[in-house]
């Protein structure tokens, strides 16, 4: 395991938690009764596909933040899956949940 493990699960654990406090609010917010007003629930559902919108990211980044999480537990994490190559330091503190060196990245992405 990659020393500063201990920081990296608190920060992934930590933003777990945020990102699951906000799906349940986004949930929260949809199953609120529609307004009785006609333009009232038209402007309700545009939100709503907004919401939608950011519920999906949110919980992508929540299945990414499981496996980084994973990754941790079994003493992979930092080790990039296409290469096995290290993933920089700077790498993983900017997206602590890169499954991929930059090069491995940068070649996936075309």
């Amino acid at each position: 395991m990659m020393p500063g493990t201990d920081a990296v699960r608190d920060r992934l654990e930590a933003r777990l938690a945020a990102l699951g406090a906000r799906v349940e609010r986004i949930e929260e917010a949809q199953r609120e009764p529609l307004d009785d007003d006609l333009s009232e629930q038209a402007v309700a559902r545009e939100d709503d596909e907004a919401l939608d919108g950011i519920e999906r990211a949110a919980i992508e980044d929540i299945a990414h933040i499981r496996q980084a999480l994973a990754r941790l537990d079994a003493g992979t994490y930092g080790q990039c899956v296409a290469c096995g190559e290290v993933i920089a330091e700077a790498r993983l503190d900017a997206l602590p949940n890169a499954t991929r060196c930059i090069n491995c990245a940068h070649d996936a992405d075309g």
